[in-house]
């Protein structure tokens, strides 16, 4: 998948990022780091990030771009430099320090 310019742009500048969940089928780990991450996303990185979904059932030569070995995998790819964390994505704190997001502070 190609990031267009302005994307990437807005990603070194912190402004956007994109994290990419590997999972394989509708498993319960799977589906609870989706709804984890959603959540997260939401509270922490609202309108600035863009999830996708990579189905290793589906497509499992994908797992190779980003050296997946495990299950479900939470890959920052922007804003560099790319972070990976394992499981369901449950500790939020392991979380945000895992992708190096700031949390909102109120």
């Amino acid at each position: 998948m190609k990031i267009d310019k302005e994307r990437e742009d807005a990603a070194v500048a912190g402004e956007m990022w994109l994290l990419r969940l590997y999972i394989a089928g509708q498993t319960p780990k799977s589906i609870a780091a989706l709804g984890n991450l959603r959540r997260l996303c939401e509270s922490q990185l609202a309108g600035r990030y863009q999830i996708e979904v990579v189905d290793l059932i589906e497509h499992p030569e994908l797992a190779k771009a980003d050296q997946v070995v495990a299950i479900p995998t939470l890959v920052r790819r922007l804003p560099p430099p790319m972070k990976k964390i394992i499981g369901d994505l449950s500790n939020r704190e392991k979380v945000l320090v895992g992708i190096d997001a700031q949390p909102i502070t109120t």
